[in-house]
């Protein structure tokens, strides 16, 4: 009988970061999500994006300079060699979100996987930045990831960590399906995800917080249906001076069904045993990319980038 895979989860949701909170105040709230979550036999612990300050890209800063006090030098630093310690001392491997300034001076909104010997093994960068570069006074709330960060520049790979094939992405990227589909391809059996969303739509005040959890349920759910993945969301919540960002942590299973979510916007953590080998059943059969793609007919995905002109005509009588 070969032996089952299961890596069990703790998705680590963090309740709202205010402006005034200090890395280590954010850090010592880690730990204590992931002493929780070793408590009940998590092996692997997962925080949001922006997980070690609040969501400062609301903040307008005309001196974009300004604004690289909220990125990180290095990982681990002075301050988050802490949380990298005390996985090592659990045994506990981890992914977390952070905004990363590279010693060549560029900006992004990463995210990395440490194995539990407290080894960096693998690093995303967000590749679909939403938001906008300039102050517009038409939203109701500034959202500007396209004026402090790049976009990702590392695609979306797949590592081998924890026993299975791992991925990460990071919060609008949940949205697309090209983030699923190119991690599909390299046969990924868990996706990572951190996320900080407004429970506002900035240009939409008719969309209800409602609205916005049940998009975010749908692109989570159908990512994992699609590529018969387990999928890890996990949200920053809360109010972060006066600003709320929605929680709706999950984990949605390789058949697409959501199997925990959290019902609150506080600190708090989500487990599961995730028996990777679920999503063998889905690879195999619907999905067995070898078999149904049709890569013949999928030009334009990359072809273009925005709305093009019909490829259909009329026939002739």
């Amino acid at each position: 009988m070969p032996v089952p895979r299961i890596v069990t989860v703790a998705a680590a949701q963090l309740g709202p970061i205010q402006r005034a909170e200090s890395r280590k105040q954010v850090v010592d709230r880690m730990i204590a999500l992931m002493e929780a979550a070793r408590a009940q036999g998590a092996t692997f612990i997962v925080y949001p994006e922006l997980a070690l300050t609040t969501f400062f890209p609301r903040w307008y800063h005309e001196d974009r300079a300004e604004a690289d006090g909220w990125f990180e030098r290095s990982m681990p630093g002075a301050e988050t060699q802490p949380l990298f310690d005390k996985a090592k001392a659990l045994g506990m491997a981890m992914s977390f979100g952070y905004a990363e300034l590279t010693p060549e001076g560029r900006h992004f909104n990463s995210s990395i996987l440490v194995d539990r010997a407290g080894r960096t093994v693998g690093k995303y960068r967000k590749v679909h930045l939403p938001g906008h570069v300039e102050f517009d006074p038409d939203r109701a709330h500034q959202h500007l990831e396209k004026r402090y960060f790049e976009p990702g520049d590392l695609g979306f790979p797949v590592w081998e960590f924890e026993g299975g094939l791992m991925g990460m992405a990071i919060c609008n990227d949940r949205r697309w399906p090209e983030t699923y589909r190119v991690m599909g391809l390299q046969g990924v059996e868990m996706v990572v995800l951190g996320y900080n969303t407004p429970s506002a739509n900035s240009q939409s005040p008719h969309e209800t917080t409602a609205d916005r959890l049940f998009h975010h349920r749908l692109s989570v759910q159908a990512g994992a249906y699609q590529n018969s993945t387990w999928v890890v969301a996990v949200a920053k919540a809360g109010n972060e001076d006066g600003h709320r960002l929605f929680g709706g942590t999950l984990i949605a299973a390789p058949d697409g069904k959501i199997v925990g979510e959290l019902d609150h916007e506080e600190d708090g953590v989500l487990v599961h045993p995730c028996d990777l080998d679920d999503t063998r059943f889905g690879k195999a059969t619907i999905f067995d990319f070898a078999r149904h793609r049709r890569v013949e007919h999928y030009g334009l995905i990359t072809e273009r980038t925005g709305v093009g002109a019909p490829l259909g005509k009329a026939e002739s009588a």
